[in-house]
């Protein structure tokens, strides 16, 4: 079975073909980043016309990519929810119309939940059950995850997201956009020893995720330095907030791995391209003994081939999932755990 993963919920427009027996063909992605970079974040009516542009011509660059023809394609999978409402609307209508001229079914598909399978796509891919630290965007959750569609949401952030604090906070320190990996780029020039910042919700004894604080905290202790702080002070700023949230994330993922008992842990979205993250995680896993997967790099961030590979899951289980009805609606706020295997 091939299936055409169609992605516009941000700012990258993803187009990818991935088959069941062959796994992924090809994918193609374009980020918006250098556009939405003069105004310090996404503006959705840019990303939405930007989708326009961009689809198609990722569309023939993946087919070209793939060697397949048009007839080879079996269903067209594409991103509902959640997300901008313009850019889902750009490219659930992309889908749909090339579903309804190919006549080929179209599967609408959660946003997270192609983050959260995306570590499959690896070489080294988890077994089911795993946890799961879904960090990506506005989103900050640990789940227990069983299978396709088999969602338990254990803990999520009360406030800020972990990537929200991290662009947050780089705007404060004058970085650009994308805030997170400029701040993670500063921090490794930083000394740990310098500034401590609180890491909220440490000890609260449960999953739960709490991060505006540290932001304040980072905006507090900016302030208090001088008007011309210097590089090396927001190193050290940018250090102290990195150890922060990765202490406070490494802390709730053993303690989701302790209170179910799996030894298994998957990270997934963009934060988990972080580097410092990374390394402490795989510190503790082999400390703790158990196992941590992660995404390629490239499929961190949004991209095609997971919603494809998403789709294609779906789609072993309940063949009938993807239908020929093509009126289509987006679903701008989508909780994962209303999933349900289809």
């Amino acid at each position: 079975m091939i299936v055409l993963g169609v992605e516009s919920s941000c700012d990258e427009t993803g187009l990818a073909l991935y088959d069941t027996q062959r796994g992924l063909l090809a994918h193609a992605l374009h980020s918006q980043v250098a556009m939405h970079e003069e105004y310090g974040g996404v503006v959705p009516e840019l990303a939405s016309r930007d989708h326009i542009r961009r689809a198609i011509p990722l569309l023939e660059q993946v087919m070209d990519k793939a060697d397949v023809t048009r007839d080879a394609i079996d269903a067209i999978a594409y991103t509902q929810g959640p997300g901008l409402a313009g850019a889902l609307l750009v490219g659930a209508s992309i889908a749909c119309g090339l579903g309804l001229a190919m006549d080929k079914p179209v599967l609408g598909v959660h946003h997270l939940e192609g983050h959260l399978l995306s570590p499959l796509l690896a070489g080294e891919r988890p077994d089911f059950p795993f946890i799961a630290l879904l960090i990506s965007g506005g989103h900050t959750q640990l789940m227990r995850v069983d299978g396709v569609g088999q969602y338990a949401l254990l803990g999520e952030t009360l406030d800020d997201a972990a990537g929200e604090a991290f662009d947050k906070s780089a705007k404060l320190l004058g970085l650009g956009y994308p805030g997170g990996p400029a701040i993670s780029r500063l921090a490794e020039f930083g000394e740990s020893d310098v500034h401590r910042l609180p890491r909220p919700m440490l000890h609260s004894k449960d999953l739960n995720f709490s991060f505006s604080g540290l932001k304040t905290a980072v905006l507090t202790l900016v302030r208090n330095q001088t008007a011309n702080i210097c590089e090396q002070d927001k190193a050290h700023i940018a250090r102290a907030f990195v150890d922060a949230i990765v202490e406070v994330l490494v802390a709730k993922c053993l303690a989701a791995l302790k209170q179910t008992g799996l030894k298994r842990l998957v990270i997934a979205g963009g934060v988990g391209a972080n580097r410092q993250l990374r390394d402490a995680l795989n510190d503790a896993a082999q400390k703790k003994r158990f196992k941590v997967f992660y995404p390629e790099l490239e499929f961190c961030t949004d991209n095609g081939a997971m919603i494809a590979f998403a789709g294609a899951m779906r789609l072993q289980i309940n063949p009938d999932a993807a239908k020929r009805d093509y009126g289509f609606n987006v679903r701008p706020r989508w909780p994962l755990d209303e999933l349900r295997v289809v």
